[in-house]
């Protein structure tokens, strides 16, 4: 009975495919997307992206992949097993960053060029409102509880909190130049907003009803670095809020960030043209997608050094890890 049982589950393992220890990375020049084991960190496949792929997301089982294929104006579906183009949604014009929400069901998609925020369902398939925001949005985030969507429109200097019940906007909050994303802690209690010309990071507290308040910011100085190259653009936040990663673009440096004091603790050397940033599920390694040398870099967290570079495609923009 014994070896049967054992037998069963050994079959039961083999039949369910295996979604943890894949990183996808969106290149935006190549127009593919590299697929880099997270055991190995080496490359296991490339695909076609569509025509400039940036904002990449999950579903919340791992199973899809969701790529803003921004020249194609469409969300492109991919399945994370076999790569194969499942399906496309609508994303509205020129769409950039997006999330998802907890259930998989909505995209709250940025689109530049149209001053819009487009929510589209994943299961119809269709656009179910879009939301006037300010000048070219890009940043996206999405509260824990699902109740706000953030954008941040770059022209505006503005993080836009917009209502899920509704898609209004009921808050806008002035931040410094050009804000390119926004994260909150996992708790919820805290949004970051990154102001790549600026050169801060916006830190707001945020209220149990979701009122945002603006408590402080964050800014940059290293030493041999022109202060014009201190870009920050994306960022992470640890689940216990002890530390707070910012990718500095150009700057080809991450920040690390007390995330009790707000202090600058240190900065990792990365590659050239640090832009996006994702965490493996343990939160063990963090990845950077660095555009201008064509490489992620993998951090290790606990020891906060990079540890290893990974060629990927041409310009990579964006990067997800399935999870476990």
């Amino acid at each position: 009975m014994k070896t049967l049982i054992a037998t069963s589950l050994l079959a039961l393992l083999a039949a369910s495919p295996s979604l943890a220890n894949k990183a996808f990375v969106s290149n935006e020049r190549g127009n593919t997307i590299t697929v880099v084991d997270t055991d190995t960190w080496e490359v296991i496949q490339e695909f076609d992206g569509g025509n400039r792929p940036r904002g990449i997301t999950l579903s919340p089982d791992g199973r899809k992949l969701y790529v803003c294929a921004s020249d194609d104006n469409l969300v492109r579906v991919f399945d994370t097993e076999t790569y194969r183009e499942l399906e496309s949604l609508p994303s509205g014009p020129d769409p950039e960053l997006f999330v998802i929400d907890p259930t998989g069901r909505h995209l709250y998609i940025a689109n530049e060029d149209d001053n819009l925020v487009t929510v589209t369902d994943t299961e119809t398939r269709t656009v179910l409102a879009e939301v006037p925001v300010g000048v070219e949005p890009e940043g996206m985030a999405i509260s824990p509880d699902a109740k706000w969507v953030v954008n941040t429109s770059e022209t505006t200097n503005m993080a836009h909190f917009i209502s899920t019940e509704d898609y209004k906007i009921r808050h806008n909050v002035l931040v410094d130049q050009r804000p390119r994303y926004a994260q909150y802690t996992d708790d919820g209690t805290r949004l970051f907003v990154s102001a790549e010309i600026g050169g801060t990071v916006s830190v707001m507290d945020i209220a149990p009803d979701g009122t945002p308040t603006l408590v402080d910011k964050i800014s940059f100085e290293v030493p041999g670095v022109l202060p014009e190259w201190l870009q920050p653009v994306g960022i992470k936040v640890t689940s216990d809020g002890s530390r707070i990663f910012v990718a500095l673009g150009p700057a080809n440096r991450v920040a690390v960030i007390d995330g009790e004091t707000l202090e600058v603790l240190d900065y990792i050397i990365v590659g050239q043209r640090v832009w996006q940033l994702a965490f493996t599920p343990d939160q063990a390694y963090l990845l950077t997608t660095n555009g201008n040398s064509n490489d992620i870099t993998i951090i290790d967290v606990a020891a906060e050094k990079a540890i290893k570079s990974v060629q990927v495609g041409q310009q990579p923009w964006g990067v997800v890890v399935t999870p476990n």
